[in-house]
C-alpha cells in the first residue's frame, strides 16, 4: 500500500469512528458469564446458556457440544468463547445448522446509516483458533429487510485476528427501536440447505438461504474439535483499529439490560405454599422481562426461619422493562399467611431469580 493510501485509510479510520464507544458488540471479551461459565450436551435446541449475548443456534443435527467461558485468551485478553465436540455428526441432514449468534438493537446501529446514500462500511475484526484447520463463515444478517452477506476465514491451532470489511448497504435502513435489525453468525455446520447455491461474498443481497454458508467445514466432524473466539469488535468504516477493552464493571451492565439475576427480593406469604414476592429492576430491560429462576429458590422470615421451594414453579408475572416487577413463587410448604418474607436469600442458598429481556 502506497504511502498515500495508507494516509487516507487512517483520515477514513478517524473520521468514520464515532465519538464514545466504537465497539458496537457487547462483551466482545468474553468477560461477562452470568448464567453458567460452562454448560454440557448442547445442540437440541438454540438459547444463551454462558456468555452474554453469545447465542448458539443450531437446528436438526445429533451433534452436541459443551460451551465454556475459558482463560485461554490471545496476549491481552483474560478469556474466551470456548466450544468443544462431544458428539460428532458426519451425516448431514439438508436442514441441519450450528452457528454463534450476536444480536443488535436497531437503534444502536443508526450510526451504519443504512439504507441510505452515506451508508457506511462496517469491518469486524475477532481472534480466533481451533484444534485444526478449518474454514467458517461469518455472515451479516440484516433482519429488519432480509438481506445477508458471508465471509469466509479459516482456524489454526494458534491465536489468529482476522479483519473483515463488509460494504455498505443503501438498501434498507434498520428501525430505530428496540427490536432485532441485525445479527452477526459465525457458521461451524450447515447441511445442504445452507450450501448448495453461491457464497454471497461481495455485497449484501437480498437473503436465499443456499448462499449463506457455502465452502464451510463442520464443527462437528470429529468429537477432537474445538472452537475459541475472543476479541469482536464491530466498528464503523474499512479499517480495523486496536481492540476496545471496556472495564467488566460497564460490560456487565451492558449485558443487564438483556438478563439479570438477583436475590434477596421482598415478598409476602399468601398461603402456606405461595408467595408474591416484589422487586426493583437493577437495570432497565430492553423489554418487558420473563421473570424465571435459576433452580428452586429459598425463603426467609423474620425469624431467619428458611424454606426451600420443593420443586421450580412461578405463576404469573407482572412487570414492564423498568421500575418493578412481582411474581408468585410457588411449591413452598409450611409458611404462614400475611407473614413478609425475603425470597432467594444467597447465605442459604445459590440460585437466584432471573429476569431474560433477550433478542
Amino acid at each position: 500500500m502506497s504511502k498515500a493510501a495508507e494516509l487516507a485509510k487512517a483520515g477514513e479510520t478517524l473520521t468514520n469512528q464515532p465519538s464514545g464507544r466504537k465497539n458496537i458488540i457487547i462483551n466482545g471479551a468474553m468477560q461477562v458469564a452470568q448464567r453458567s461459565a460452562s454448560v454440557t450436551g448442547i445442540g437440541a435446541s438454540a438459547g444463551y446458556f454462558t456468555l452474554d449475548r453469545w447465542k448458539i443456534s443450531t437446528a436438526a443435527s445429533a451433534g452436541r457440544l459443551t460451551m465454556t467461558q475459558t482463560a485461554d485468551g490471545p496476549s491481552g485478553f483474560a478469556n474466551c468463547l470456548k466450544l468443544d465436540c462431544t458428539t460428532a455428526d458426519t451425516s448431514i441432514a439438508a436442514g441441519e445448522n450450528l452457528f454463534i449468534q450476536h444480536r443488535f438493537e436497531g437503534q444502536d446501529l443508526q450510526q451504519i446509516k443504512k439504507g441510505t446514500s452515506d451508508a457506511e462500511s462496517i469491518t469486524l475484526s475477532f481472534y480466533i483458533k481451533a484444534n485444526a484447520v478449518f474454514t467458517f463463515g461469518v455472515e451479516l444478517l440484516d433482519i429488519d429487510n432480509t438481506r445477508q452477506i458471508t465471509k469466509l476465514f479459516d482456524t489454526t491451532t494458534d491465536w489468529v485476528r482476522h479483519e473483515l470489511t463488509f460494504p455498505a448497504d443503501t438498501t434498507g435502513a434498520f428501525g430505530d427501536d428496540n427490536a432485532e435489525s441485525l445479527a452477526i453468525h459465525f457458521w461451524l455446520h450447515a447441511g445442504s440447505n445452507f450450501t448448495s447455491g453461491t457464497l454471497n461474498t461481495a455485497s449484501f443481497a437480498n437473503n436465499t438461504n443456499a448462499n449463506r454458508a457455502v465452502g464451510i467445514d463442520s464443527f462437528f466432524s470429529n468429537t477432537n474439535n474445538n472452537f475459541f473466539l475472543t476479541g469482536v469488535q464491530m466498528e464503523i468504516g474499512s479499517q480495523a483499529t486496536n481492540f476496545e477493552h471496556r472495564s467488566f464493571g460497564e460490560e456487565l451492565e451492558a449485558c443487564k439490560r438483556y438478563f439479570q439475576k438477583i436475590h434477596g427480593i421482598p415478598g409476602i406469604c399468601i398461603s402456606a405454599t405461595n408467595i408474591v414476592a416484589m422487586g426493583m429492576y437493577p437495570v432497565e430491560c430492553r423489554a418487558k422481562p420473563t421473570v424465571g429462576q435459576t433452580g428452586v429458590l429459598n425463603a426467609q422470615n423474620a425469624s431467619n426461619v428458611n424454606t426451600t421451594q420443593s420443586s421450580t414453579g412461578m405463576g404469573t408475572n407482572n412487570g414492564f422493562a423498568s421500575g418493578m416487577f412481582q411474581t408468585n413463587i410457588v411449591n413452598f410448604s409450611g409458611m404462614t399467611a400475611k407473614e413478609p418474607i425475603t425470597v432467594a436469600v444467597p447465605a442459604n442458598n445459590s440460585n437466584f431469580i432471573t429476569l431474560d429481556a433477550e433478542l
